[in-house]
C-alpha cells in the first residue's frame, strides 16, 4: 500500500494563511488539524487541554453565555493571572462574535471599575485572588461573574435565561477585543482591536520566527497585555504547539525548575528581566574570578561562548527564540547576548498595532541597538524627519493597525489619518539598509536651551550601567535635568536614614552618577542632581515606568 504524501510546507502554511483570518477561524482550524495534541496546561499540573478538549469546553461555555442573553457584540472581561483558562474565556467570547475584555492583574479597583464601566462589560471571568478588585456595584450589574478556576457561576441574573444569545461567525474587520493601556502617558485608553489585527500579528509572527507543532511556548508575561497574548498565547495555538503557565509568579524560585522541567524552545520576556539577569549574575561572577576576568580580557570568544552555553543551559538547554519586547534593550547588555550567540531577538510594537511593527530575525546577522526592521506587511516612515540628525517620528501603517479608541473618537484622529497612518509617538533613525533605532518617546523629549532635542532614555542608560544602581528616569526642571536614581538596597540601606553615615553615602553615591553620567554624555545631556529615590518606579506592564506619575508628583509639589 502506497503511503500518502504529505503535503509540503509552504503549501500548509500558505493555507492556514488564507483560511484563518478571524479567531472563529483559528478556532476551527488549530481544534480540528491538531485534536489530538496538547495545546496548553499548567507546569505543575491542574488546567490542561488537548486541541479536542479545548473545543468541547469553548462551545459549553458560549452555549452557557447565550443562555443568559450574552450575544454576539457583547463585551466579556477577563480579570485573571496567566492560566489555560484565560485562553478559554478569551475564545468563548472572540470565537463566537463576542468581544474579549482583557485587564491586567495588577489594575487597581478603580481602574477595573473604570474599565467594566466604559466597555459596557456584561461577564467578567475572575480569579479568586483577585475578586477584592470587582467592586459590589460593579457585580451588580454583571449578568454572569464566573469563577475562571472552576467555571462556576459566582452570579447569575436568573431575570436574564432567556435563551436569547444569538452568535455568528466574525468578520475580518469586527471587533475582537478592546484592551485598556495607561502606557507611561496616564489615562487609559481602550484600544480596539479586530479580528484582521490580531489574525495579521499571526501570519507576522511566523514570517518572523517561523514555530511549529512540537515547539514548547512558556507563558510569563501577563497575558492581558498585546505581546504575551498575540505573540505567545494566541501563536502557539496558531501553530499548534502547547502553551506552558506557572501557577504562581515567575520568581526565581518559581521560573528556575520550571526551565528546567519544560525546556522551552519559545519564551518571550522583558528587557529588565535579562538585564538583571546581566548585571545581578553575569557581571559580579565575572569580576569575582581572576580566571574569568583573564579571560574576558585575553580570550574573550572562548569566555562569551562558555556563558552562551551555560546561559542558554539555565533557560532549560533547547531555547531557540527568546523575543525581548516591550521597552528598550540596555545595548550593552544586547552586545553581551550577540557576543555569547544566544537566540534572542528584538521586537518594537504597541496595543494599538496588535503589537508588531518592527523585529529582528534570529538567524540574521543583529545591529545592536536596532529595533530591527518593518515586520511582515507593514509600512513604515518617519514623520516631521529633521535633515541635520535623521530623527523622526515612527508612523506606519497596515492591517495591524488598530480600528481605534473605544468611544474617543477625539483621540482616535490625534494618531489616526485618513489614509490609515498611525502616529506611535516614538522619534527614531533608520540606517540604509532599513534598520530602525529607537531614540525616545516625542512625550518625553526635552527641548534643549539651543532647541535641541534631549533624549531622556539614552542618558538613563548611561546611569543604569553604573554599578549599584538599579533604575532611573531624567526629567527636566527649571530648565536643567534631574535624575530620579533608585539604588540597589545593598549599596544604599534605607534602614539606616536616621543615621550620619546615610546622608554621607548617599551624597557620595550621587556625586559619583554626576561625575559618571556627565564624562559620558553630551554637554546637552549632561545632568544637575540627582535624588535618591527610597521606593522602586511604579511600572507597567512590560516594566517601564510609569513617567507621568513623577511628573504629576512634581507639578503637586510645585502648586502647594
Amino acid at each position: 500500500m502506497a503511503k500518502k504524501k504529505k503535503t509540503p510546507y509552504k503549501t500548509r502554511n500558505k493555507y492556514r494563511e488564507t483560511y484563518c483570518t478571524t479567531l472563529s477561524r483559528v478556532f476551527d482550524y488549530t481544534t480540528t488539524k491538531y485534536w489530538k495534541r496538547q495545546m496548553a496546561q499548567f507546569i505543575e499540573g491542574g488546567q490542561s487541554y488537548t486541541y479536542s478538549s479545548f473545543r468541547e469546553k469553548c462551545n459549553m461555555l458560549s452555549t452557557r453565555m447565550s443562555r443568559f442573553g450574552i450575544k454576539a457584540g457583547d463585551k466579556v472581561a477577563i480579570l485573571s493571572q496567566n492560566m489555560p483558562n484565560w485562553t478559554l474565556a478569551f475564545f468563548a467570547a472572540t470565537a463566537f462574535g463576542r468581544v474579549a475584555v482583557p485587564i491586567l492583574p495588577d489594575s487597581s479597583e478603580n481602574e477595573v471599575t473604570n474599565i467594566l464601566n466604559h466597555s459596557d462589560t456584561k461577564v467578567i471571568f475572575i480569579s479568586q485572588k483577585l475578586m477584592h478588585k470587582l467592586s459590589d456595584s460593579c457585580k451588580e450589574k454583571m449578568t454572569l461573574v464566573v469563577d475562571i478556576e472552576s467555571l462556576e457561576f459566582i452570579k447569575s441574573n436568573k431575570d436574564e435565561f432567556q435563551c436569547n444569545g444569538w452568535i455568528k461567525a466574525p468578520q475580518p474587520d469586527d471587533l475582537a477585543t478592546i484592551i485598556y493601556t495607561s502606557g507611561t502617558t496616564g489615562k487609559a485608553k481602550g484600544v480596539m482591536l479586530s479580528h484582521r489585527n490580531i489574525c495579521h500579528n499571526l501570519v507576522a509572527s511566523f514570517k518572523a520566527q517561523p514555530c511549529f507543532k512540537n515547539d514548547r511556548f512558556l507563558s510569563i508575561l501577563p497575558m492581558a497585555h498585546a505581546y504575551e497574548m498575540c505573540v505567545s498565547s494566541l501563536y502557539s495555538m496558531y501553530v499548534g504547539a502547547c502553551c506552558y503557565y506557572l501557577s504562581k509568579p515567575p520568581t526565581p524560585s518559581v521560573l528556575l525548575p520550571a526551565l528546567k522541567k519544560v525546556k522551552p524552545t519559545i519564551m518571550l520576556a522583558v528587557p529588565l528581566i535579562i538585564e538583571k539577569v546581566y548585571h545581578n549574575s553575569v557581571v559580579p561572577t565575572i569580576r569575582k574570578s581572576r580566571v574569568l576576568s583573564w579571560m574576558e580580557k585575553h580570550l574573550p570568544h572562548v569566555l562569551y561562548w562558555f556563558i552562551g552555553r551555560k546561559l542558554v543551559k539555565t533557560f532549560g538547554g533547547k531555547l531557540r527564540f527568546f523575543g525581548i519586547g516591550g521597552s528598550k534593550l540596555d545595548t550593552h547588555v544586547e552586545e553581551f547576548l550577540k557576543k555569547c550567540h544566544f537566540p534572542y531577538a528584538v521586537g518594537y510594537g504597541l496595543t494599538e498595532t496588535a503589537p508588531l511593527v518592527c523585529n529582528v530575525i534570529v538567524t540574521k546577522r543583529k545591529r545592536v541597538g536596532s529595533i530591527g526592521v518593518a515586520a511582515y506587511k507593514v509600512d513604515i516612515r518617519l514623520d516631521n524627519m529633521d535633515p541635520q540628525t535623521g530623527e523622526g517620528e515612527i508612523a506606519c501603517r497596515g492591517d495591524n493597525v488598530m480600528l481605534g479608541y473605544y468611544k474617543d473618537p477625539e483621540r482616535t484622529m490625534q494618531v489616526l489619518d485618513e489614509d490609515g497612518w498611525f502616529r506611535t509617538h516614538d522619534i527614531a533613525t533608520v540606517d540604509d539598509d532599513g534598520y530602525y533605532y529607537i531614540k525616545g518617546r516625542l512625550n518625553n523629549t526635552i527641548i534643549g536651551p539651543s532647541g535641541e532635542n534631549i533624549y531622556p532614555e539614552e542618558i538613563e542608560m548611561v546611569i543604569n550601567n553604573i554599578d549599584g544602581v538599579d533604575e532611573s528616569i531624567v526629567m527636566e526642571r527649571d530648565g536643567k535635568l534631574v535624575a530620579l536614581v533608585k539604588f540597589d538596597d545593598n549599596v544604599l540601606n534605607w534602614d539606616q536614614a536616621s543615621e550620619d553615615y546615610f546622608f554621607e553615602k548617599a551624597e557620595s553615591l550621587k556625586k559619583s552618577v554626576i561625575e559618571l553620567v556627565n564624562r559620558a554624555v553630551g554637554k546637552n545631556s549632561k545632568i544637575d542632581k540627582v535624588e535618591a529615590m527610597k521606593e522602586p518606579f511604579e511600572k507597567s506592564a512590560t516594566q517601564k515606568i510609569r513617567r507621568f506619575k513623577y511628573k504629576q508628583e512634581e507639578k503637586e509639589t510645585e502648586e502647594s
